[in-house]
């Protein structure tokens, strides 16, 4: 029983974490919008979800992507070097400053208020599985 109710609420679950981390990055570039050098950050939530829910296989191994394919080969460290999905990226320079900072706010801002309103459905979708499980369980 304990596995169906994980199972069910996992994808929502691993939405709100991934969610979590992105509302962060976005948080940081914002902070640091007048840092000379800064260079901001985000997560591709698509490939972020994908290598969470099904982590040896969207990575090809466990060891962030990583194939040993002859045995003369080192054996490679996880994420070493290495952006996997679901890895923070650098945001692609929209447009470029003197002082090499990367943060647009107008993107920052609208892709922090966008991932906001995706937390909160997520939280809502969540409530209501929940909410239908125990109306199950209270045979009502």
């Amino acid at each position: 029983m304990i596995n169906k109710l994980d199972a069910a609420l996992n994808f929502h679950q691993t939405a709100l974490r991934v969610r979590n981390e992105r509302q962060e990055l976005l948080a940081s570039n914002i902070a640091n919008a007048d840092t000379p050098q800064y260079k901001a950050r985000d997560i591709d939530f698509k490939a972020a979800m994908q290598a969470a829910m099904h982590p040896a296989s969207s990575t090809g191994t466990a060891t962030g992507g990583l194939q040993k394919t002859d045995s003369g080969h080192m054996q490679g460290q996880p994420n070493q070097g290495y952006a996997g999905p679901g890895d923070p990226l650098f945001r692609t320079v929209t447009q470029a400053s003197v002082d090499g900072n990367t943060v647009d706010m107008d993107a920052e801002r609208n892709a922090y208020v966008d991932n906001g309103i995706r937390y909160e459905a997520s939280l809502t979708m969540i409530t209501g599985q929940i909410k239908k499980m125990l109306t199950a369980i209270n045979g009502q």
